[in-house]
């Protein structure tokens, strides 16, 4: 009866381990990010002295805080709850774009396609280098200050 009794209560804790759902991994982008920029680049559209993104994780779903601050001394935020899965999420504190849509192209890479209301208005990459180390941050839009065409990277923190 014994064995019975224990062989049961093991293949009610296998069933029960079996039928959890598996976190998802840690993207790599996961943390706080500070501009180097001695080491961006602006090709076009107006310079940034400073930005911290920090994101984090819950599930598959990634939040960004963005923190700002233009050449001119302006500072902006911007918030946005995404997943890396081709559909619409909201951004807030960004007059040029609204929503984002985010895809995952391998383990340290994602493209983000930056929309207002329905109208694409610019395309973005991010990369985390393989020692996890450096973020490195292509962008391409048209904003309501003129085209933006930059290479930003981020140092670890």
């Amino acid at each position: 009866m014994r064995p019975l009794l224990v062989c049961t209560l093991m293949a009610a804790l296998i069933g029960v381990i079996h039928v959890q759902p598996a976190a998802a991994a840690d993207d790599p982008v996961v943390g706080t990010w500070k501009l180097n920029p001695g080491k961006s680049t602006f090709k076009s559209g107006p310079a940034i002295t400073s930005q911290t993104r920090t994101y984090s994780q819950s599930g598959d779903e990634i939040t960004l805080d963005m923190k700002t601050v233009s050449a001119d001394g302006k500072e902006s935020s911007l918030h946005t709850t995404y997943h890396l899965d081709g559909k619409s999420y909201p951004v807030t504190g960004d007059t040029d774009y609204d929503n984002l849509i985010g895809k995952r192209l391998n383990s340290h890479m994602a493209q983000f396609t930056l929309k207002k209301g329905d109208k694409v208005i610019g395309h973005s990459t991010r990369t985390v280098s393989k020692d996890g180390k450096k973020l490195t941050s292509t962008s391409r839009e048209t904003l309501s200050s003129g085209k933006s065409d930059n290479v930003l990277v981020f140092d670890r923190q």
